[in-house]
């Protein structure tokens, strides 16, 4: 395998029963070979992503002084602006090479969540800016919602079994902006070999080279979508609710070669969070003699809070 499986959101929609279970099942091999797949037909429009990646490559060309004012401190930087250099790795000291911004989650008011989410910054120089990135938030949220659909079917559960977690979820959106790099990195790279937290990410901007995936024999290969596909991957916390059924693959962002140094990088992931206070404990489906459960009880929010202090977003 040198290129991640493509698969088509049409077939899981489509009235055949054959076409959707063709689906769960190509969805559900790929993650649990390589944890990422190409996704076409889903419900962002060209024209959306157009004025997204418009309205983000405004932002980012901001004075840095304009842009500071929108980092919150004290939020971890779960909403607003996160500046260069800012976020690592977990196990590692450099920073990675970018800046970025968080959409955060607007629930229904009869969510009847247990905790109360941080309220969006309002971006005061670009008029359409929070507009554009909550409606591209929508999309990839119902998008997400049906992959996580099909893979409630193929490891046994209720096809809705996901719905009320990720509905409401504590989601995040992140435009990020790899500036030019100006000198030899010291060990740094635009993001670092990593896992997600999250239970999927879908991303927007893959198609731009140096994202790299890494294969079951600790091979890294490109992670080269078609234009018009989302790259969506398996996060930690499905991994760990599957007991390791669905693989969470570890991938990374390289730095060009020397002679691209010059040229920026956008990318936009929509991490899927569910709600705080959803189980990640191992599901019995996922649970037998030959794979006895591999993970300790904790919640959504738990882990969170735990990733995010191993990331250096937030302090102990």
């Amino acid at each position: 395998m040198n290129n991640i499986p493509s698969v088509d959101l049409a077939d899981f929609l489509s009235d055949s029963s054959s076409q959707k279970q063709k689906f769960v099942n190509e969805i559900g091999k790929a993650y649990e070979e390589i944890g990422f797949v190409a996704l076409k037909n889903h419900f962002l429009s060209d024209e959306l992503v157009e004025n997204l990646y418009t309205e983000v490559k405004g932002f980012f060309s901001l004075p840095l002084d304009i842009k500071e004012k929108y980092e919150i401190k004290g939020l971890g930087g779960q909403r607003g602006y996160t500046s260069f250099g800012k976020e690592h790795a977990k196990g590692k000291k450099e920073g990675d090479l970018k800046e970025f911004w968080h959409f955060g989650q607007e629930p229904d008011a009869d969510a009847a969540l247990i905790e109360e989410y941080p309220p969006n910054v309002v971006v005061e120089e670009l008029d359409d800016f929070n507009d554009t990135g909550m409606e591209a938030y929508r999309m990839l949220e119902k998008t997400g919602i049906y992959v996580l659909r099909a893979l409630a079917l193929y490891i046994g559960l209720d096809e809705h079994y996901f719905d009320h977690w990720a509905s409401n979820g504590n989601s995040i959106l992140r435009p990020i902006h790899y500036p030019p790099i100006q000198e030899e990195p010291k060990g740094a790279v635009r993001a670092g070999a990593h896992g997600d937290i999250n239970l999927i990410t879908l991303l927007m901007g893959a198609s731009t080279g140096g994202l790299q995936v890494q294969r079951k024999d600790g091979e890294w290969i490109d992670a080269i979508p078609q234009e018009d596909e989302l790259v969506i991957n398996v996060g930690d916390m499905l991994e760990r609710l599957t007991n390791n059924k669905l693989k969470s693959t570890i991938h990374k962002v390289i730095n060009p070669p020397k002679e691209q140094w010059g040229t920026p990088r956008y990318s936009i992931p929509f991490f899927m969070h569910p709600r705080s206070d959803m189980k990640l404990n191992c599901l019995d489906a996922c649970i037998s003699e030959n794979n006895p459960k591999q993970y300790d009880d904790i919640t959504a929010g738990e882990f969170l809070h735990q990733r995010l202090v191993e990331i250096g977003l937030i302090k102990k």
